[in-house]
């Protein structure tokens, strides 16, 4: 088990801000917590993925994917997604960055997963609409490109 750090204590509010209540942001993550099927959407991305090797080593794919969804969430460009990280501790928990250990991805790193999701070549975005899809119909639900 890892020792927590004063950062992540901070952004689990133990016992630093007594008085904090949940905010609208705070329960819309935890709904997308559990409303999204992170593993199934990682699957469809993964083996499209940098793997480590050469260069840099890449970032986690679901913390990607996370930052994905919350830049189109709160409508933010790639370094405003990065700003946004920074000062949220709502947005930090959600994506699992704890600042005592980690940097938050910059936006260059977000852009290049945005591309890579966007590439016309292996079509993910379509696929990870079309695996949203599925698992929203199994749980009879629905949603339409649009609105």
């Amino acid at each position: 088990m890892k020792q927590a750090t004063l950062a992540a204590a901070a952004d689990q509010g133990e016992e630093f801000e007594r008085f904090r209540r949940p905010t609208r942001r705070d329960v819309f993550l935890q709904t997308m917590e559990t409303i999204v099927p992170w593993a199934e959407l990682c699957a469809v991305i993964e083996p499209h993925y940098p793997k480590a090797g050469n260069g840099r080593p890449p970032i986690g794919l679901e913390r990607m994917l996370r930052m994905h969804f919350v830049q189109h969430w709160f409508n933010l460009a790639d370094e405003a997604c990065e700003e946004a990280l920074l000062d949220s501790t709502a947005l930090r928990r959600f994506v699992g960055i704890d600042l005592g250990r980690e940097r938050v991805p910059d936006g260059t790193t977000l852009l290049k997963f945005r591309r890579l999701l966007e590439d016309d070549k292996h079509k993910l975005g379509a696929a990870l609409f079309a695996k949203v899809g599925e698992v929203l119909q199994s749980k009879g639900m629905k949603v339409g490109t649009g609105t």
